[in-house]
């Protein structure tokens, strides 16, 4: 069954689902955090001005998930920008439109904040994100770089 899927900002007791999700191999690979750490965390991220980690539901099922920071900046004429991470939907429901109507509900949501983009990154061999990408119209920009620390 096809249900047009609902979205706010993760509650406590979502955490199990949300962390179930991270599990998949293209994500984390059935290595995740512990109940404790993540709640632990999700309470920190609390305390970040405009960070939530929002939920995609089907009825009462967390069935997707993804972060959302809207950040101030000083560049940019002061005009905020927003990045969303950890982006995942629960492989049964994959392709019914969920990881799409997800990133529309970011994109509006950084554009209700007056965003002038909304970035994201993607691991260089994750081919199917980024085709999924692609079809939401991102436009791939730039180079994205790291140092593991």
């Amino acid at each position: 069954m096809n249900h047009q899927p609902t979205f706010r900002p993760a509650l406590e007791a979502e955490l199990p689902g949300v962390l179930r999700l991270y599990a998949q191999p293209d994500i984390d690979d059935g290595n995740v955090l512990a109940l404790a750490d993540a709640k632990r965390l999700w309470e920190r991220m609390a305390t970040y001005p405009n960070y939530k980690l929002y939920v995609a539901l089907q009825g009462t099922q967390v069935v997707g998930t993804f972060s959302l920071l809207i950040m101030d900046n000083l560049g940019h004429l002061g005009a905020p920008s927003a990045v969303v991470e950890d982006v995942a939907v629960d492989p049964a429901v994959q392709g019914q439109g969920i990881g799409k109507a997800m990133m529309r509900h970011a994109m509006a949501l950084a554009a209700g904040s007056g965003c002038y983009k909304l970035a994201l990154s993607s691991n260089l061999m994750r081919e199917k994100a980024h085709a999924f990408y692609d079809s939401l119209d991102f436009e791939r920009h730039g180079y994205s770089f790291r140092i593991h620390v």
